[in-house]
């Protein structure tokens, strides 16, 4: 009996799940880009059904927020805002490739004005004002704090206004390690002319005296913000256990 020709998208699929099995065996994960599907291009579709102009990148880091906004055809303006020396040289060769993304002068953000000590993960990213808790080490050793860096402190109502046209929609995007309580109560002049925010958001303690997320979401309700999205951010590989998340908000 002749043997039937294998279809073509039999063959397809056949030779995509072999080369998503290879790429997980190193350690990664490829998805099929599909905006309804794809967190970035959701994300940007919010922004864009606000008419967002603007958006402010408090724990820039290295850039990788503002790069994800880029590749997902974001075409406003980006003001990023990072104290760490190491990841700003990055940054700031990175934004100036792009003659709408500004670095704004070097500090770190919270509820006042004048310097503050930063402790320097290992990683970077996992870099904070507060001391880091044991539950945050056992998951991800490479973030144990290897320095500390003495920086400047501003609130956002003290350095964010020379960044902002009077126009400007404004989105404000926080990652900064379990301060982002700080960050939001010296921004309160500021949170009265955001359409929305994006909070990273810890489920358990991860840092000496942060907010949880419970706290954080009532905080940010009580100032007439709707939660409109959540994505995973921080994962206990051997638990599964999610620790953080990204909550997006916008104005009720």
């Amino acid at each position: 009996m002749m043997k039937r020709p294998i279809d073509n998208d039999i063959k397809k699929t056949t030779l995509a799940s072999v080369i998503k099995r290879v790429i997980r065996r190193a350690g990664f994960e490829v998805h099929r880009y599909i905006p309804g599907r794809s967190e970035t291009a959701r994300f940007v579709t919010m922004l864009a059904t606000h008419r967002v102009d603007l958006v402010l990148d408090v724990g820039a880091n290295v850039g990788w927020f503002g790069k994800s906004l880029r590749e997902a055809d974001f075409a406003g303006k980006i003001v990023s805002f990072e104290p760490l020396a190491a990841a700003r040289e990055v940054l700031l060769e990175i934004s100036e490739q792009d003659p709408l993304w500004e670095v704004a002068p070097c500090a770190a953000i919270g509820e006042e004005d004048g310097d503050i000590e930063l402790n320097v993960a290992g990683n970077s990213v996992s870099s904070s004002v507060l001391e880091m808790l044991e539950n945050h080490v056992h998951v991800a050793p490479e973030s144990k704090y290897v320095g500390k860096e003495n920086v400047p402190l501003r609130k956002l109502d003290t350095i964010a206004p020379d960044c902002i046209g009077d126009d400007s929609v404004l989105f404000l995007k926080i990652d900064t390690q379990g301060y982002e309580d700080r960050v939001l109560k010296g921004a309160q002049q500021l949170l009265k002319r955001i359409v929305g925010m994006q909070l990273e958001l810890s489920l358990v303690p991860l840092y000496e005296g942060q907010c949880l997320f419970d706290e954080m979401i009532d905080y940010v309700k009580s100032h007439g913000f709707d939660l409109w999205a959540i994505s995973s951010a921080f994962t206990d590989p051997d638990s599964g256990r999610l620790l953080q998340v990204d909550a997006t908000f916008f104005r009720r």
